[in-house]
């Protein structure tokens, strides 16, 4: 008796669970809020203190340049046409990019990836000198400088070359400081504004009426297929954040036009789940020609005057599998498309050229994009 309590407890518990759990996506992971976005910089710099696998400065002559003007900067006189003799291999010219987060603060660090834009074999070991990052306004909002971590080598002669991963490419933890604030517009006018990272106007209409179940009706509202505006409710007025990460938590069911995806380099078949097929009678069968080159050669009988001829001879060999004709029903999910389709026993290279024919013969409800 105990035991089939506890076992009806059980099951009456798994199943609250099961009813109160939502299965629909996170709004957070579908759309993206307006003026909270992310920022590019880059910039032109120098990495110092390589072992010899720096830029060949009489090839690349950018290197040379940046190098003189960083020495005079420093306050060191040099000749130009004395420079010019001057052999140097530590140095390397990089492009130094990085991404500036939304609402960083100047003094906060961000990562920095430098890569090599001459002829350096290699960046290991090298410390790159104090770089400027602006951004697409040509104002700098960081400064790079640090040494680099590689996590590869390059070493070698004039006879043999060891290598492992890629030598030219580092990273510098933290080695940007952010010295000026990106402009971004969060929450203007008491509204904020989402737009979906995938257009649809379904999905859209679902965001809308689930913002407005829990804040009530007249909080949001669909501008168009991407666009959903939201209005903040006066209790919020003082605590956005808040606000926004409640409504980031709130799950909604998706929704997306019926896609067939296929790449034929790759052989890669993607379908969704809404694609549908009418009854459509479906063959393949494979057509494939052989043909096979040898020499024929031909000798004169032993003392008897003549030459020996090579003849090439040529053999064809055409091979046609018997094509199966398979009636497909109208397929009620993507499981009974799936079965129907491999019972003809098609590959994945065969099943393109059968979706291609089926989307031609009208017989596909659905997309069919081919990459």
């Amino acid at each position: 008796m105990k035991k089939t309590v506890f076992t009806i407890c059980f099951s009456f518990l798994l199943s609250s669970l099961f009813c109160s759990f939502s299965w629909g996506a996170r709004i957070k992971d579908i759309a993206e809020l307006n003026g909270v976005r992310s920022n590019q910089l880059i910039g032109y710099g120098l990495v110092t203190g390589l072992a010899s696998t720096g830029d060949d400065l009489k090839k690349v002559l950018f290197t040379r340049q940046a190098l003189y003007n960083m020495l005079v900067r420093q306050g060191i006189t040099v000749n130009p046409t004395e420079f010019e003799k001057i052999k140097v291999k530590n140095v390397a010219a990089v492009m130094v990019n990085a991404t500036l987060p939304p609402f960083a603060k100047p003094g906060s660090t961000i990562d920095v990836q430098v890569s090599s834009i001459g002829d350096a074999n290699s960046l290991a070991g090298g410390n790159l000198l104090m770089t400027p990052l602006k951004g697409a306004d040509g104002k700098v909002y960081a400064v790079a400088q640090g040494p680099l971590t590689i996590g590869a080598f390059s070493f070698g002669g004039k006879a043999a070359k060891a290598q492992k991963n890629h030598p030219t490419v580092g990273r510098i933890s933290g080695g940007a400081i952010i010295e000026k604030v990106a402009p971004g517009k969060f929450a203007k006018d008491g509204t904020l504004r989402y737009s979906l990272r995938t257009a649809d106007f379904t999905t859209a209409s679902n965001m809308s009426n689930k913002i407005n179940e829990k804040y009530g009706v007249g909080t949001a509202f669909p501008e168009d297929s991407t666009t959903i505006k939201v209005i903040i409710p006066e209790v919020f007025l003082e605590n956005k954040v808040q606000f926004v990460a409640s409504i980031e938590r709130l799950r909604i069911d998706t929704d997306a036009n019926a896609r067939v995806v296929v790449n034929e380099r790759t052989g890669t078949i993607v379908m969704g789940q809404d694609v549908r097929l009418s009854t459509v009678a479906v063959s393949h069968g494979n057509l494939s020609l052989v043909i096979r080159e040898s020499l024929d050669v031909t000798q004169p009988n032993p003392l008897a005057g003549g030459n020996t001829i090579a003849a090439p001879e040529t053999q064809i060999e055409i091979i046609e599998d018997d094509g199966q004709l398979m009636v497909v029903e109208e397929g009620v999910s993507i499981g009974a498309v799936a079965d129907a389709l491999n019972a003809i026993g098609a590959t994945p290279r065969d099943l393109i050229a059968i979706f291609q024919a089926i989307k031609v013969a009208g017989a596909m409800h659905g997309e069919l994009i081919v990459l």
